[in-house]
């Protein structure tokens, strides 16, 4: 008998023990009352308090102590939870919070519990739809939800004792930025590779800037490999010739004619999804190859041939270049999804012939052309056809008879061009633009000396006459006239990057209010003026008259968009001017590829103009466009601003301004100004000079100038100060007038441009017979290119036209710093 049995018998006998001893003492009690009723109550209350005691014997013992372990000890659960990139919640079937690790604090808050999160609408939404399908199903499938900034993956479980709980776990989603990474190959390892093999790499943004360049392209471009090439136009590093050959612009046609490949950075599957081809590839960032011309890959077909076409085809898939087989009768074989994207056609409807993707008066040609291809012996050609896709632009599909992969085939190669076309007309402009703007620089140049001559006289004519004579108003009139054109040849030298700058170190909320009353009188009444700036600008070192141009230049096109949006010149509108500062780590935190890091100084000048078009946001810097009505715009005035800006070493950007409610409200230019540091040469600038010994006047002049007007002015201006002056007409008489008195002459004033010897050349030779002769130049031209050419001690520089007064001034100037260093 086992230990149950035995149990089970002993609850038996203590079961008739107890039975027993309940009758005797009812049988005790009706013995001692006589009274029936009596004993069966006393009978009914023993049974009442058997089952009491048996209820209760069978419920467990809960003291405090067990009442204290039923409850949940959440420390232990918020310790077992902590993860530090996975946010963990638990919620009741109320849905509060009952406890939440560090990670969900941190990315949701302690107030707010699941479903209920600081998220979107639609993730509100699927939070709740997700809730309910737990609590019913006791799990659900994973959702995505997000804020402003982040997004996370969302999953829950119901779990618990009696199922009460649900547990909440929220992943980040981590987005990689693969254009990044590209762009750190292109300037790592992979990018030495491709040097190495002869081929440049860059990566170019969808508005044509660089990105990211090896060092291949650095030393084609640039001549040298650590050259800077972020930020700059890809197509002004090269340009093409009257057959349409692309050439590195530093080499010109002694170099190697280029071919270039574009490769979009796109997802091929969303690329064939768009319905403009090209359109997804404008839209991204491109990878651009540049190969010597007449450079190739071949090999020779050996072995399993059915093997080689099945790799043959896997290359072909992978390829940018659009590619396609076709039998030797002209039935398409095989065409990769670059050519199905070119051609305009679907994954899986691949025509019969190639004559089914271009026009119907194009057929016949390609038909002949692929059989002619076909049949004879190996060959390559291309053809011009019209695409039924696309049936304005024309391309150029090229075909190659193929041999040694079994039938004779022919290979079709069709490259979208679109890109390629836009890539080519802005090498043609840039190249259109170079020259235009050399032939303003020469005009401006020529139209200096002219104003130089015409103010000139004037001041001579001005010294014979005082206010008050008939003709002094007419005197000062044309002299008025003649500086106002003084400033349109500035205006032209610096759209040709070619304008004499005069920096100095300043602060931008000076010269913004310098100008103020001017641009007030500018706007008109209507336009409000606003002006903010921020504490502790970095100084700037730049020329301040050209800033003020920047600045009057963006206030006009501001009130003429206020007015041409709302009506008319009744239109009201603000302009709010406001400059920044931003740190170096600022540049870094806005990851732009254009800006180097540094610390800046940001003048933001923005209109309620209703904005620029998308359309013609990339162009409106560029010469001669604008998008005013014929006769009210130069197209000039932002090129100008471009021009100067760059001249001055900063960066400038045109994007539109939105309102509150998303919507575009007007335009925002940006310009930003590297903080110039100042430096011990800088600070004795500020210190008044100490004069070694002052110049008494006097002295003897050789001047050099091939322009009569030019010459014959200065020369009488000259000599009313005292000096005596020596006339050359070019630097050929020069040189020989001071070889033969090397010692008589004081100075040596001179233009730069002119026939025969000009005056760098001539200065050259000058220096070997006076070494420390001071020279002063004097052209049309900007001061920064004539140091490029030629950089000698004691060379100083005055910018034409220029005024009886400052041609006497500067040459006192430089003969007394001259003689201080006696």
């Amino acid at each position: 008998m086992n230990l149950a049995h035995l149990q089970q018998s002993r609850r038996l006998v203590d079961g008739l023990a107890v039975a027993a001893a309940v009758l005797a003492s009812v049988a005790l009690v009706q013995y001692a009352t006589q009274s029936a009723g009596a004993s069966l109550a006393y009978a009914g209350g023993l049974v009442v308090l058997g089952m009491i005691a048996f209820i209760a014997g069978r419920l467990p013992a809960k003291g405090p102590a067990s009442m204290q372990s039923d409850a949940p000890d959440w420390a232990v659960t918020v310790a077992a939870i902590e993860q530090r990139d996975l946010a963990i919640a638990i919620t009741d079937r109320a849905n509060r919070l009952v406890c939440a690790n560090s990670a969900f604090e941190l990315w949701f808050g302690s107030n707010n519990g699941p479903p209920s999160l600081p998220v979107d609408g639609f993730s509100a939404d699927q939070l709740a739809r997700l809730a309910r399908a737990v609590w019913r199903d006791g799990k659900g499938e994973t959702v995505t939800i997000a804020d402003e900034d982040q997004s996370w993956n969302a999953s829950a479980v119901r779990a618990g004792q009696a199922d009460e709980y649900l547990i909440w776990r929220f992943a980040p989603v981590v987005r990689s930025e693969p254009v990044v990474a590209i762009a750190k190959h292109i300037t790592g390892m992979f990018g030495q590779v491709m040097g190495a093999a002869g081929i440049t790499v860059a990566m170019v943004s969808p508005d044509g800037t660089i990105r990211a360049g090896n060092a291949a392209l650095a030393r084609r471009a640039f001549g040298d490999e650590a050259a800077r090439m972020t930020g700059q136009e890809f197509v002004q590093l090269l340009r093409s010739d009257e057959r349409e050959r692309i050439y590195f612009a530093r080499e010109g046609k002694k170099g190697s004619p280029q071919t270039l490949v574009q490769v979009p950075l796109v997802d091929p599957e969303e690329a064939a999804r768009e319905r403009i081809p090209g359109k997804a590839a404008a839209e991204a960032p491109s990878l651009m190859l540049l190969i010597d011309a007449g450079v190739g890959i071949g090999g020779a077909a050996t072995g399993d041939v059915k093997g080689q076409a099945v790799q043959l085809e896997g290359l072909l898939e992978q390829l940018p270049l659009g590619l396609a087989t076709t039998d030797r009768d002209g039935h398409f074989i095989y065409a990769n999804p670059a050519f199905r994207r070119a051609a305009g056609i679907g994954k899986s409807d691949l025509p019969p012939y190639p004559g089914d993707v271009v026009v119907a008066r194009d057929k016949a040609a390609i038909s002949d052309a692929v059989r002619r291809h076909g049949q004879g012996p190996a060959s390559s050609g291309d053809i011009a056809v019209r695409l039924r896709s696309d049936p304005d632009e024309p391309v150029s599909l090229g075909l190659a008879g193929v041999r040694g992969l079994g039938e004779a085939a022919v290979l079709l190669s069709l490259a979208d061009t679109t890109e390629e076309a836009r890539l080519k007309r802005q090498v043609a402009q840039a190249t259109k633009m170079q020259a235009v703007g050399q032939l303003a620089g020469g005009v401006a140049h020529d139209f200096n000396n002219v104003l130089t001559a015409i103010i000139g006289y004037c001041d001579l004519m001005l010294l014979r006459h005082t206010p008050g004579d008939s003709d002094y108003d007419d005197i000062q009139q044309i002299k008025a006239n003649s500086n106002r054109a003084a400033s349109l040849t500035r205006q032209l030298l610096a759209f040709s990057r070619q304008q004499t700058l005069q920096p100095e170190i300043l602060q931008l909320p000076d010269i913004i209010s310098e100008v103020s009353q001017l641009l007030k009188r500018l706007l008109g009444a209507k336009i409000t003026l606003k002006v903010r700036h921020d504490r502790d600008l970095g100084l700037v070192r730049a020329d301040p008259r050209q800033l003020e141009q920047v600045i009057i230049n963006l206030a006009v096109n501001a009130r003429d968009a206020i007015q041409s949006a709302g009506g008319g010149e009744v239109a009201t509108g603000t302009l709010a001017f406001a400059t920044r500062r931003v740190e170096a780590k600022d540049i870094r935190r806005m990851g732009s590829e254009i800006i180097p890091a540094g610390d800046y100084t940001v003048l933001i000048a923005e209109d309620t103009g209703g904005g620029i078009p998308q359309e013609v946001l990339g162009k409106i810097f560029e010469p001669f466009f604008t998008t005013k009505e014929q006769g009210k715009g130069t197209g000039l005035g932002l090129s100008t601003v471009y021009g100067i800006v760059k001249q001055s070493g900063g960066f400038i950007f045109a994007s539109n301004a939105k309102g509150a409610d998303g919507k575009v409200k007007g335009a925002r230019f940006t310009i930003y100004l590297p903080v110039h540091e100042l430096t011990e040469e800088d600070k004795a600038r500020t210190e008044p000079e100490e004069q070694v010994r002052e110049w008494s006047g006097g002295g003897t002049i050789l001047l050099v100038e091939d322009e009569d007007m030019v010459r014959a002015v200065a020369e009488r201006a000259l000599a009313r100060q005292g000096y005596t002056i020596v006339t050359a007409t070019d630097g050929d008489e020069g040189l020989e007038a001071l070889q033969k008195e090397p010692d008589r002459f004081d100075l040596v004033l001179s233009d730069v441009v002119m026939p025969s010897m000009d005056g760098p050349a001539m200065a050259k030779e000058i220096r070997k017979l006076r070494p420390r002769l001071p020279i002063l130049f004097m052209s049309g031209y900007a001061e920064e290119q004539l140091r490029s050419e030629i950089d000698i001690e004691n060379m100083h520089f005055i910018a034409k036209p220029f005024s009886v007064k400052q041609i006497g001034e500067k040459v006192g100037n430089v003969l007394r710093q001259s003689a201080s260093r006696q």
